[in-house]
């Protein structure tokens, strides 16, 4: 147990002073071996690919459906955090059909003078379809059946997170010359600045990555020069990683010995949220790589009772903002306003309501914050909380 550990254990918290690039090298460096994956295929570069084709004729069974699950989720939770299915699309029609819908969807961004931005890319490096799961289904509804009809879809979606499952998809076009993204780790800790992600306690650095699955279908051939997804095998298991991607020895690390793996069109990776990893640089003259960047998500992550926090806010507006000019401390009002608000941004519809400051949208919590702090009159309150809430949705 490294020393680290034991802090963390002690304070339940994680801090940057935690973050030690020798411990970081020390988990990374251990090795895949395939003789601990019975139903892989191969290991490159210390990440295990699967054959599609082989799998489906074992996955028809429902023990032998079990039995591979179990190992997905051992090799994305205890192994190197990622697994690859080469032809996970017997049919690359379907891809294919997939990908000029996915174009048309961009031609008309394009022309509706629509620039997407990227999370952790410099704007206008890549193309970006926000909500493309929802978009295919409204436009193109037999495409989208045909696609989302795939079984190693679900083969490893119930593997990490069980039934009920929810997917969403991001549609990420690297053009030629796009530069790579940096490394970072996924929702939901991924999404937040190092002090946010330092605000929450351990055991939740622990949890967050088994409540989402990050996959992504190649949406054409990507060899090494287009810049597939660069990642780190084993770095999921680093406790303090929602931390340390943010520093610059552990960037650095990252880009000195990270993975590459080329694909095909038809295959895909999921992979765990914590893996370290990015988008490669584009260094092809006329490739623009497509992939279909799948976000699965647990079917726990709800509340059990339907609230209209927004009727609440309205309500309740008055009385914060009395409680303000009568000197009431911070805390109090802010504990107030975190019983009512929504103090997440997500899910919400990147198209209109676009990160501010940093990886995420203004939430109604803090939207609430500044109205009362400001000392807004209720009737603007009442009309920035409805455009807040319209951005939420994908309704036009």
């Amino acid at each position: 147990m490294t020393s680290s550990t034991v802090d963390t254990a002690a304070s339940g918290w994680l801090a940057r002073e935690r973050c030690r690039l020798d411990d970081f090298i020390s988990v990374v460096s251990q090795q895949t071996d395939k003789d601990d994956y019975p139903f892989s295929d191969d290991v490159e570069q210390g990440v295990l690919l699967y054959s599609a084709a082989t799998l489906r004729s074992v996955v028809d069974e429902p023990q032998g459906r079990r039995r591979v699950q179990a190992e997905l989720a051992r090799a994305l939770m205890d192994g190197p955090g990622i697994v690859v299915f080469k032809g996970a699309f017997d049919d690359v029609g379907v891809v294919d059909r997939a990908t000029a819908a996915f174009r048309e969807l961009i031609d008309d961004q394009r022309r509706r003078g629509v620039a997407s931005g990227d999370h952790f890319a410099k704007p206008g490096a890549n193309d970006r379809v926000w909500n493309a799961l929802e978009k295919l289904a409204l436009h193109h509804p037999r495409t989208f059946v045909d696609y989302y009809s795939n079984d190693i879809l679900n083969l490893v979606s119930v593997a990490w997170l069980g039934p009920g499952y929810q997917v969403t998809s991001q549609v990420n076009v690297v053009n030629p010359g796009g530069t790579a993204q940096t490394a970072h780790r996924d929702y939901h800790l991924g999404f937040m600045s190092e002090e946010q992600a330092a605000s929450y306690p351990s055991h939740i650095h622990r949890l967050t990555p088994a409540l989402t699955l990050q996959g992504a279908v190649a949406h054409s051939d990507m060899p090494v020069e287009t810049g597939p997804t660069l990642y780190l095998p084993h770095s999921q298991k680093y406790e303090p990683g929602y931390l340390a991607f943010h520093l610059p020895d552990f960037s650095d690390y990252f880009e000195a010995n990270y993975v590459q793996l080329p694909l095909d069109a038809g295959d895909a990776a999921f992979f765990n949220p914590a893996l370290f990893h990015g988008a490669g640089s584009n260094r092809s003259a006329d490739v623009r790589r497509m992939a279909n960047l799948l976000q699965v998500s647990s079917a726990f992550g709800r509340a059990m009772e339907s609230v209209d926090r927004a009727a609440m806010l309205g309500a309740v507006f008055p009385a914060l903002r009395e409680l303000r000019r009568a000197g009431t401390s911070d805390t109090a009002i802010r504990n107030a306003i975190a019983a009512t608000a929504e103090g997440y941004a997500f899910p919400t519809d990147l198209d209109k309501d676009a990160p501010v400051d940093g990886l995420a949208p203004e939430t109604q919590a803090e939207l609430a914050w500044r109205a009362v702090d400001q000392q807004w009159t209720e009737e603007r309150f009442l009309d920035e909380l409805s455009g807040h809430s319209d951005r939420r949705t994908t309704r036009s």
